[in-house]
């Protein structure tokens, strides 16, 4: 998952982006209103955290120019704030979730997986496709009894694909999913890292197929 997270204190920016991509998640970092207001403009995201005191303008104006661009991006609010009436506000300008500082990195993890599970309409922290199993909190793939030993990139080109099996993902898709926007990215590293990922699947009930000039389908096969 790409998520954005705003936040102007650079020790507690460094150390949420630290354990956010420690989940596998790609981050990028804005200290301000009006540049995480360009990001929401530019960039395509799954997520973002959002502080309410920022510099240039606050956090509700960055959420309110965003639900006024119609965006139904998902929005938890992450601030030190914690009167009803900042909650209230915050909920009713089109916030998905508000957590109060300080917090527990376990529970804010557990909120994002709520929130993505909402996005793909899952109840669960499971994805079972055939075969496959991936279990999202545990970090966790199992191919029927066995499980397989994936790279950390690998596990999230993965859970891209599975949460949206049925479906072709553009390789575009896949990389703005992937990669934060300074990070350089290889002509063939999506091409790569499928690859390994055909042959861990191989024979096991569930495939990749590229669909050629459009990207990647994630579905159950008849091998296996």
């Amino acid at each position: 998952m790409r998520i954005l997270l705003v936040e102007d204190d650079a020790i507690l920016a460094d150390g949420v982006a630290h354990a956010l991509r420690a989940m596998g998640h790609a981050v990028d970092c804005m200290a301000s209103g009006s540049d995480a207001d360009h990001a929401l403009t530019v960039e395509q995201y799954e997520l973002a955290i959002l502080d309410l005191e920022l510099p240039s303008f606050d956090g509700f104006e960055v959420l309110r120019r965003l639900r006024r661009r119609k965006s139904t991006l998902p929005v938890l609010i992450l601030t030190a704030r914690d009167s009803v009436h900042d909650r209230i506000r915050g909920l009713d300008m089109g916030a998905d979730d508000y957590v109060t500082k300080p917090f527990e990195m376990g529970e804010l993890e557990a909120r994002i997986r709520a929130l993505a599970r909402r996005a793909r309409g899952a109840a669960e922290n499971h994805i079972e496709i055939g075969r496959l199993s991936i279990d999202v909190k545990g970090r966790r793939v199992l191919l029927g009894d066995d499980a397989l030993d994936l790279s950390a990139r690998e596990l999230a080109v993965l859970e891209v694909l599975a949460t949206r099996a049925g479906r072709v993902v553009s390789k575009d898709a896949l990389i703005k999913s992937l990669y934060e926007w300074d990070e350089e990215v290889g002509p063939n590293a999506i091409e790569i890292y499928v690859h390994r990922l055909r042959k861990k699947l191989h024979d096991g009930g569930v495939g990749i197929k590229t669909i050629r000039g459009l990207g990647y389908l994630l579905e159950p096969s008849d091998r296996g």
